[in-house]
């Protein structure tokens, strides 16, 4: 069954990026081991994607080569008009998430669909009763300021489901999160 989940890393105090969008603080912890094979795993089970126009903008930022989400359709929501990214299946909108989540689950063929970020477009999923699942990096670094990790209410309390440890800190909750009533 397709799952709506945000898979995400946020540092102590809940950012998901520092003052000025950076993601540095971030990186530093990359070489973790167990992270990359952890990843590796959650992307295999991942059918469709859904990001904000900040969070694209930062992918292209990076020059990679190659679209690191081959062979997943990607939803970029965004009321501008943005560059492309060559060979990538990836889908421009400004529609409403609800009429688009219905094309995720269908395009997503069984397998999960991850909202990649940034926040506000979760909380819109959120907003929406669409979020079904929160795997949270908790990094151990305080940032002060930044892109908060959810800027929405939730219907509460949030169940836990798994905590993964991981060296030099890194732990990941993995909560479900009740429906709406």
């Amino acid at each position: 069954m397709t799952r709506t989940q945000y898979f995400v890393a946020a540092s102590i105090d809940g950012f998901i990026a520092d003052a000025e969008g950076g993601l540095q603080w971030l990186f530093q912890f990359n070489d973790v081991e167990g992270v990359e094979a952890h990843y590796k795993t959650f992307l295999a089970g991942v059918g469709a994607l859904a990001m904000g126009a900040a969070t694209y903008e930062f992918i292209l930022g990076e020059g990679l080569k190659e679209w690191p989400y081959v062979g997943i359709p990607t939803w970029v929501f965004t009321h501008r008009t943005l560059p492309g990214f060559p060979g990538a299946d990836i889908r421009f909108t400004a529609d409403d998430v609800g009429a688009v989540h219905e094309e995720m689950v269908r395009a997503a063929a069984g397998k999960h669909i991850w909202l990649v970020g940034g926040g506000n477009l979760v909380a819109q999923f959120a907003r929406r009763g669409l979020l079904e699942e929160i795997w949270l990096a908790v990094i151990p670094v305080v940032l002060g300021a930044g892109a908060p990790l959810l800027p929405a209410a939730l219907p509460g309390p949030l169940e836990l489901t798994a905590v993964t440890r991981f060296p030099r800190g890194m732990i990941e909750l993995r909560y479900v999160v009740p429906p709406s009533r």
